[in-house]
């Protein structure tokens, strides 16, 4: 449905530019918008290059397994149905961490890896598993303490004060976690 929303907007757009009479004008706006998507790109490569190898490190240094630790009552309360040690809350903790940075780039192999975990102790698989549910609705939603990614672009951009967000993005995102627990924890009690 999203492509063919993209798409009337594109067509919409050149007939009008063209029943203006100003049809260079899309060849234009659409050269600047790649040039501009490029160089975005680019400058972005490095803020994400240097989280990555921090997670990385963090992961081979044990800082997740400590991080993961410390966070038990949080994860147990959260996903009651997953054994204490599984392999799948070192792939969760490190998507929440990375989403807390705002590296959703970073969090989406951590996601993947999770899921597979979760999937190894889902009972019929054919259908999501409470685990597997409360943890897509975390991951959606996550609390975002610093934006990393969307600071990238507002630097590149030459934003006047890139920080602006984080305060409103920290608001954002925690109500959104709060809702879409709360909705997890209600839809869950209803469906038994």
């Amino acid at each position: 449905m999203i492509n063919v929303i993209w798409m009337l907007l594109l067509v919409t757009g050149i007939i009008t530019a063209a029943v203006r009479g100003k049809i260079e004008v899309v060849t234009e706006a659409a050269m600047e918008a790649a040039q501009t998507s490029v160089t975005i790109s680019i400058e972005i490569i490095g803020v994400m290059a240097l989280w990555l190898g921090i997670m990385k490190i963090a992961e081979k240094g044990g800082l997740i397994n400590f991080i993961a630790r410390g966070l038990r009552p949080v994860t147990r309360f959260l996903f009651p149905s997953i054994p204490k040690d599984h392999p799948a809350m070192g792939p969760i903790i490190m998507n929440i961490s990375a989403n807390v940075l705002g590296l959703g780039n970073a969090a989406t192999p951590f996601g993947l890896k999770a899921m597979q975990e979760l999937q190894k102790t889902n009972p019929n698989k054919k259908v999501a598993s409470d685990a597997m549910c409360t943890f897509l609705a975390l991951n959606t939603s996550c609390i975002t303490i610093l934006p990393a990614t969307v600071l990238a672009i507002r630097v590149a951009a030459n934003s006047a004060n890139p920080t602006e967000i984080v305060g409103t993005t920290i608001f954002a995102t925690t109500i959104g976690t709060i809702v879409a627990l709360t909705a997890d924890r209600f839809l869950r009690g209803m469906s038994r």
